[in-house]
């Protein structure tokens, strides 16, 4: 006990030892945590693009009917190629945004 008191004040780093791998086991815990929301949402993302997808051809086929005419036709196309435009842009500025996570090692082996 009293080599144990003795090299915790030569050496404050051997003290904590037990402090800082439930720390890096935390930081694990929390890193699997973060990676799994993030591949939730990118989940529900690319969900989010398929029903805008669909509601656009949906549009598209609705808007090839006789009644409408020629021109709410090509209102509704642009309209629906902006939709999927900005749905491509936000996915693709998620997936850089999760890439740029930083890459904890942990400290002990």
């Amino acid at each position: 006990m009293v080599y144990e008191a003795n090299a915790r004040l030569r050496d404050p780093i051997y003290g904590c030892a037990g402090a800082i791998c439930h720390l890096q086991k935390q930081i694990c815990d929390l890193q699997a945590e973060l990676a799994k929301a993030q591949a939730e949402i990118l989940n529900m993302q690319c969900q989010n693009a398929n029903l805008c997808d669909l509601i656009c051809k949906v549009q598209m086929g609705t808007a090839q009917s006789p009644a409408v005419d020629e021109n709410n036709n090509s209102n509704l196309g642009v309209q629906s190629a902006t939709a999927l435009a900005y749905t491509t842009q936000q996915n693709s500025a998620f997936i850089e945004d999760a890439n740029m996570g930083v890459s904890w090692e942990p400290l002990w082996t």
